[in-house]
């Protein structure tokens, strides 16, 4: 059995998820499989993908079609929920012992999986959550630049509140970990729940070997402004929100000030909610109360810069 699944949620990227499967079909380790979840794409993703599990694969406009795979590629298709409903699906179908979801924006390195595997199997065990390496932007530059030199293990929270490196990193975890904490419950209309919620569960138990490597070529979509668009998912998505801030509350590796800060965002997404249970639903009460001037202000600015 194979110990990788690559994971890739999909909605409506058939234009770019083609770069994904292409470099995954030139990696120089095929010991993975490929799990392409569809979340209620329209734009031919399914036909796509099809076209690449028959060996048969469809060119487009970028992609002449011709690719050799060399390993086995699963599809499942669900209706549109969001991007952890995804995640959920994932988690409930994969069965090897590592897994790592590369966007469907995004794309490998050829030798990532070949670099996984072999950091796995050297220094992996019982003891770790995972994996942490390294996601490069398209110029080749690593994202908030390399981890420090020597540093072999960490705590994911660590590397934000210890400020050892505050860039997006690339995490392959362990399967029957992140089986433990999944599936993620989101709330009913509510789409931009984000997956890190079951990361940070993991994660503040269990350390993370660090291999200060690519893993991940990284091209942000500019479908809207980054900052306006995460305005507008603290407007879409409260209660999610609301939901992440009183996990990181409770975080044992978490810091006093951090904590602070997940309380005024937890006052914050309650008032754009509309919740007026917010201070019976925290077990922080005395941090929460200090913290809901602030979150009152914040919420004004948030639906102000959401537009």
């Amino acid at each position: 059995m194979v110990t990788l699944t690559v994971f890739t949620p999909a909605y409506n990227r058939a234009h770019t998820i083609w770069r994904t499967y292409e470099s995954l079909c030139c990696q120089s380790s095929k010991e993975f499989e490929w799990l392409v979840i569809d979340d209620g794409s329209t734009d031919g993703t399914r036909e796509l993908v099809s076209s690449w599990i028959s060996g048969h694969p469809e060119p487009t406009d970028d992609f002449e079609g011709f690719c050799d795979a060399g390993f086995k590629i699963r599809y499942i298709w669900k209706e549109n929920g969001g991007l952890h409903t995804g995640y959920n699906t994932a988690y409930a179908n994969i069965d090897t012992e590592l897994c790592v979801c590369i966007d469907s924006d995004d794309w490998m390195p050829d030798d990532a999986v070949e670099k996984i595997i072999h950091c796995w199997n050297e220094r992996g065990g019982r003891q770790y959550a995972g994996i942490m390496g390294l996601d490069f932007d398209t110029d080749g530059n690593p994202l908030g630049g390399y981890f420090p030199e020597g540093l072999t293990e960490t705590y994911f929270l660590d590397m934000y509140i210890k400020n050892i490196h505050r860039a997006d990193t690339k995490e392959v975890m362990r399967t029957d970990l992140m089986k433990k904490v999944a599936p993620q419950v989101g709330f009913d209309g509510e789409k931009n729940f984000n997956p890190v919620y079951m990361l940070l569960q993991v994660c503040d138990d269990y350390p993370l070997l660090v291999l200060n490597e690519n893993l991940c070529i990284v091209e942000y979509q500019q479908d809207d402004s980054m900052s306006r668009g995460i305005y507008r998912q603290y407007m879409n998505s409260p209660r999610s929100f609301a939901k992440l801030r009183l996990l990181e509350m409770q975080l044992k590796r978490n810091t006093f000030k951090n904590r602070f800060r997940s309380a005024i965002h937890y006052v914050s997404s309650c008032i754009i909610a509309k919740d007026k249970q917010w201070l019976k639903n925290t077990s922080n009460k005395m941090l929460v109360l200090a913290a809901a001037p602030i979150g009152l202000a914040l919420s004004v600015f948030i639906k102000y810069k959401a537009g």
